[in-house]
């Protein structure tokens, strides 16, 4: 009897094991893949016939990993931390506060989440242009500062705050932006992590607006400067050395998940999705 009511939960444990293996295989793979020779990552072999340690002192004198891996970090964090705030912000008035086109409003910032990303390119480069902002990092964080996901993901999350909390402290006497940060904040904090790490993550990653506006070596961003060194460049395409700016390139944002991971799995969570 006990064995047929386990038989569910067995199945369930093979299956997120093997679901695991093949979402890590990839990473295995590349780590792997970056002891071999170039010829070797061609053949598609797994384990490597002899490990090379010394293509990542190769990559490392001809490739400035340090002033890309920077400029991607700080970046990163920078457009994080004005989404958090400005869709905070935006999030709070959609949820808490009562006017007339309160749903409208609402309507409208949805609908822009429809429109295709690329198709803002060139408008925003026109802009960034005249203001000459282009191949600056300031023209580019402020043009990824706002996120409607983000401002749909924290509104969901503040509608798990208890709306007479919120009256309760304004009868008190407590002012909008005290309410947020010392009351919706703190109740919150797993959904503003997530968020956090999700929007740094997204943007460390992001390729095609850094190459289209970041033109200057010094100012690339990691996922541009591996692109245009080993791929675009006259240097030739040497897998095993693109494996190895891969995996550095890939190991910092790992740590940063693997510390975050508990409040990441509790915000996705708490958030919940209600109207």
């Amino acid at each position: 009897m006990n064995d047929s009511k386990n038989a569910p939960l067995i199945i369930k444990h093979l299956f997120l094991a093997l679901s695991s293996v093949l979402f890590v295989f990839p990473f295995i793979w590349m780590i792997l893949s970056s002891f071999k020779t170039s010829s070797e990552v061609l053949k598609g072999g797994f384990w490597p016939e002899k490990f090379h340690w010394e293509n990542y002192r190769e990559v490392l004198d001809i490739l400035p990993l340090q002033t890309y891996l920077f400029n991607s970090f700080y970046t990163s964090l920078i457009i994080t931390v004005y989404v958090l705030i400005s869709s905070a912000l935006f999030a709070y008035m959609l949820t808490f506060y009562k006017f007339k086109g309160k749903q409208f409003a609402f309507s409208v910032v949805m609908a822009t989440y429809m429109i295709p990303g690329a198709v803002s390119y060139v408008p925003v480069y026109v802009i960034l242009a005249k203001m000459g902002l282009l191949n600056t990092h300031f023209g580019y964080t402020i043009s990824m500062s706002v996120s409607v996901f983000a401002i749909f993901y924290l509104k969901q999350s503040f509608h798990n705050v208890g709306f007479e909390i919120i009256e309760a402290a304004k009868i008190d006497g407590a002012s909008d932006w005290k309410i947020l940060w010392k009351i919706v904040f703190p109740m919150t904090r797993s959904s503003f992590v997530t968020l956090g790490l999700v929007t740094f993550i997204g943007n460390y990653n992001n390729y095609i607006w850094p190459a289209l506006i970041l033109n200057d070596g010094s100012k690339k961003l990691i996922t541009n400067g591996i692109a245009d060194y080993f791929i675009n460049s006259s240097l030739g395409r040497d897998w095993s050395h693109i494996m190895v700016a891969s995996t550095i390139a890939t190991v910092p944002l790992l740590i940063v998940f693997l510390v975050l991971q508990k409040w990441f799995l509790s915000g996705v969570t708490d958030s919940g999705i209600k109207g």
